[in-house]
């Protein structure tokens, strides 16, 4: 499990290294773009219920911390689904994506 840091107002958001290396570039290219967008998921249950939802901006901090040292495949036409999930209706759902 590698953890996406985002402002390090909260604790870091859990996620698979594979789905983190795909989100890494999903993200990436949005801001790389200028194009904020929301991005919400299911926190660990133990420390909050329902679904929280941030702000995804170029100019607040962003960490990618990956457990493994080898970068995991990318597949494109997972990133490609990705992007049209994102642009369709503005927020990347964490715990919604392929």
């Amino acid at each position: 499990m590698g953890n996406l840091e985002y402002n390090s107002s909260r604790p870091p958001i859990q996620v698979d290294d594979v789905t983190l290396a795909h989100l890494k570039v999903v993200i990436g290219t949005k801001l790389r773009r200028q194009e904020s967008f929301m991005m919400t998921w299911l926190p660990d249950q133990t420390v909050q219920s329902g679904r929280l939802t941030t702000w995804m901006h170029p100019a607040i901090p962003l960490v990618f911390s990956f457990d493994s040292t080898a970068m995991p495949v990318i597949d494109p036409k997972r990133i490609e689904h990705m992007m049209e999930l994102l642009n369709a209706r503005g927020d990347l759902v964490l715990d919604q994506m392929p």
